[in-house]
């Protein structure tokens, strides 16, 4: 008597099985995100099943739960940092921006909050596109380490309070060959994939608290209000399901944040701002908010108000100085930088004014394109193996609503030669607009979120 014949059922978790339920639309159960990630890690998924998964999941989109899954995943795809020991006593907090022009806030955020009793670990990254990155800002500082060790890093934290350095090859290696992935298979805008990305860096430094910058108009990835709201949205839903306290707001880039953009400029800036020897206006509201919400978050403040209270006096006392002085030299830089920046810091060769041809007011930027311009100047990449010059990019740029008068100033180039500095202050002329009447005032706080 033959036996019956039994039929083999394929495994839930081969990957070609998980790829085919995200892509008929249904919903992925843990155990298929686990196998997913777990596969990224290891190498048993190949490029070509993790790039479907990845258009699946681009296409069909995710679900709270699969994103809050997804991210603690890949939060533990490596190290997940643990502070208990360290004994610092104080919260450890951080904040993310989703990227801009000029968007040296971090910089300054960081030693205020260090300032007020957090601790700040940030781990930031590199340029993207036209959005400077904060690490090649920190690179123009002789013998800083963005890439330390974690010995050193807890060193830096506990003299300095702070310590603003580079995503660590343990730190959520599945994001690291998702997001490559994802680069060139044309799903980098998927809210849910977003999220996940940057909240499992986030979750694996062992974060109490964080503030999302989530930036929206010309000059930032999400050019619609909408956009921006649906990413904050998810970022704070996901975060705060994953266990990490998280609020949200939306600013606006649709101008230059701050008078420079470039990475030793932008460094000249914060140093300036720290000394309150200048404080462009926008750049210091977004500041001073982003810095009391984490305030909040960390339970160092009772309300806005005292939050407010206590970054201004960080400022004003010198003692937000004091800890970007202290963090620098921590991670290798120069002691003496925050009082001798300029002397350390790189200069450009060229510097040509760029001037306004016409009396009126300032009423739009083409923000974006004022930031690809950097990267023309070499302030950028345009492939990753690409070298940056820290020297080059704009200051003393104008702001939107103001009046000007033909020949008036509108941002000085920085650039290695004069042809390149003729050339960008022609170019940036194009991308000011200068018209007869005053435009509508833009706030640069636009809404905040919270669970």
């Amino acid at each position: 008597m033959n036996p019956t014949p039994v039929t083999s059922q394929p495994s839930p978790l081969l990957a070609q099985e998980v790829i085919r339920r995200k892509r008929d639309g249904l919903a992925l159960q843990g155990d298929h995100i686990q196998a997913f990630v777990a596969g990224l890690v290891d190498g048993s998924w190949s490029e070509g099943q993790a790039a479907a998964m990845a258009m699946a999941m681009f296409l069909r989109g995710m679900s709270d739960a699969e994103t809050i899954d997804l991210t603690q995943a890949m939060t533990r795809s490596g190290t997940v940092m643990q502070w208990a020991s360290a004994n610092l006593g104080g919260p450890i907090l951080d904040k993310h921006s989703t990227g801009g022009v000029g968007d040296k806030v971090s910089l300054m955020l960081a030693p205020i909050v260090a300032a007020c009793g957090g601790f700040v670990p940030m781990i930031s990254g590199r340029g993207l596109g036209h959005t400077g990155g904060t690490l090649d800002k920190f690179d123009s500082i002789p013998g800083y380490q963005t890439a330390p060790d974690i010995t050193r890093l807890r060193q830096a934290l506990r003299s300095a309070g702070c310590a603003i350095i580079g995503q660590t090859a343990e730190l959520a290696p599945a994001d690291r060959r998702l997001y490559a992935i994802r680069d060139v298979t044309a799903t980098v805008e998927s809210v849910a994939l977003i999220t996940a990305s940057i909240l499992s860096k986030k979750l694996a430094a062992g974060l109490q608290g964080l503030v999302m910058d989530v930036k929206t108009g010309n000059g930032a990835f999400a050019a619609s209000h909408d956009m921006a709201l649906q990413l904050a949205q998810s970022l704070v839903k996901v975060a705060n399901g994953a266990g990490l306290p998280t609020r949200a707001w939306i600013t606006d880039m649709n101008q230059v944040l701050g008078d420079a953009c470039g990475n030793a400029v932008e460094v000249s800036e914060a140093v300036a701002f720290l000394q309150g020897a200048r404080r462009e206006p926008r750049l210091l509201e977004v500041t001073r908010t982003l810095s009391a919400e984490l305030l909040l978050i960390g339970g160092l403040a009772s309300d806005a108000a005292q939050a407010l209270q206590r970054v201004d006096a960080a400022l004003d006392s010198g003692a937000a100085l004091e800890r970007f002085a202290r963090m620098v030299a921590a991670l290798g830089g120069p002691s003496d930088f925050a009082e001798r920046a300029a002397h350390y810091l790189p200069s450009a060769p060229a510097q040509t004014p760029v001037l306004a041809v016409r009396d009126g007011w300032i009423s739009a930027m083409a923000t974006r394109d004022i930031g690809l311009l950097v990267v023309e100047l070499g302030g950028g990449r345009r492939q990753a193996s690409d070298q940056v010059d820290p020297r080059v990019g704009f200051t003393q740029m104008a702001q939107l609503g103001q009046k000007v008068q033909a020949g008036q100033l509108l941002a000085l180039v920085h650039a290695a030669d004069p042809a390149a500095a003729q050339m960008a202050s022609q170019r940036l002329l194009g991308l000011i607009t200068i018209t007869d009447s005053a435009p509508a005032a833009r706030p640069a706080l636009l809404a905040r979120l919270e669970a």
